[in-house]
């Protein structure tokens, strides 16, 4: 596998090669560096609503596929463990319901519903039995709101990561944005996923490729703030229509803000609008096969047909033709390396170095 460097210095950076949205090592070894230190969206706390609900849920399937388990116990308290028993590996837990204990069906081993081991069949001559390994390994896990997120091995905690959207937006009642799996969408997108991730982190292509959200937003108020494990799109409107009714408590009292575009590495975005919230989850496939998510949760049903989230759909598919020429044409003999906007593209230099930074780290 290839170094790859991107020089800090925006001014006098390149981006990242085309070489390195082919390079299969470069993709593999992301799993580990990228995604497994990563929080993750798992779902909705509705998942575990009352006590005695379990609810299996696979941690960004088609590339980590790592088999959790959710669970509620008798005392109220959600807990995020392994769904592997710890006897042979069976997958424990196959689909949701509500369960007194969890029981392995392979050789019926017993775990409570807080992952504690309880009994094994046939077990009484083991010598050193049970130990703390016959538990399920307890998984990270934590809340914004009513949103559940893990990791596998996370890099850092979930309020340093999380912490400049909880502070920015601790006006907004979370617990009151409800689940729209109606108009919730996937998309498969034939590119690598940080070609994906590259386009959603500048605004610049806007007024080239999105007419209809030009028309609503104030492209020259456009700015990103970075911060350590992410960054802020901010986008203004035009007019005022469809813009957050933002109380003095809020650092953007007196803005017309259309939305908050949080992207928190690598491939979770938060997208913020008056009428609720988009989680989009960027699911690497293989290096040239990306699963977009769009996950909607509706807190105004009044204002879903206006401002920069009336279209998702229509902005969905026109970035997705868009990264799908830049994955044929990244690929070129006679393409090398990119430079940056200075002004426009800051997110985008900030993913690259994040990238290579990790990728070059000593295993």
């Amino acid at each position: 596998m290839c170094a790859y460097s991107v020089d800090p210095d925006i001014s006098k950076a390149s981006t990242l090669p085309g070489s390195y949205y082919s390079d299969a090592a470069a993709f593999e070894r992301g799993k580990e560096r990228y995604f497994a230190s990563s929080w993750q969206f798992i779902g909705h706390s509705d998942l575990v609503k009352v006590a005695g609900q379990v609810a299996p849920v696979d941690l960004l399937p088609g590339l980590l596929d790592e088999p959790l388990l959710l669970t509620r116990d008798t005392t109220d308290q959600v807990h995020c463990m392994s769904n592997v028993c710890t006897h042979r590996g069976m997958k424990l837990c196959e689909g949701p319901g509500n369960e007194r204990f969890l029981r392995c069906r392979y050789h019926g081993r017993r775990f409570g519903l807080d992952g504690k081991f309880q009994s094994m069949p046939e077990f009484d001559q083991v010598q050193d039995f049970p130990t703390e390994a016959d538990n399920l390994a307890k998984v990270p896990f934590a809340k914004l709101g009513p949103f559940l997120f893990a990791s596998a091995n996370p890099a850092a905690p979930f309020e340093d990561v999380f912490g400049p959207v909880i502070e920015r937006l601790s006006w907004l009642p979370l617990d009151e944005f409800v689940p729209d799996h109606a108009n919730s969408r996937d998309y498969m997108v034939r590119c690598h996923w940080a070609l994906y991730v590259d386009n959603y982190l500048e605004g610049f292509h806007i007024p080239f490729i999105h007419a209809g959200l030009n028309e609503v937003i104030d492209y020259d108020t456009y700015k990103t703030e970075m911060f350590e494990w992410g960054n802020l799109q901010l986008a203004e409107t035009k007019g005022g229509e469809g813009a957050f009714d933002l109380p003095s408590s809020s650092p953007d009292f007196g803005k017309q803000i259309s939305a908050y575009y949080y992207w928190i590495f690598p491939n979770l975005m938060l997208n913020f609008y008056p009428w609720g919230l988009s989680i989009n989850v960027i699911r690497p496939l293989g290096p040239a096969l990306t699963k977009v998510s769009f996950i909607r949760f509706v807190w105004d049903a009044s204002k879903v047909a206006h401002g920069a989230g009336a279209e998702l759909d229509r902005v969905e598919r026109e970035d997705e033709q868009v990264v799908e020429l830049v994955q044929r044409g990244i690929h070129s003999r006679f393409y090398s390396r990119g430079r940056f906007s200075p002004t426009k593209e800051q997110g985008t230099h900030q993913f690259h170095r994040m990238l290579a930074n990790r990728l070059n780290l000593v295993s």
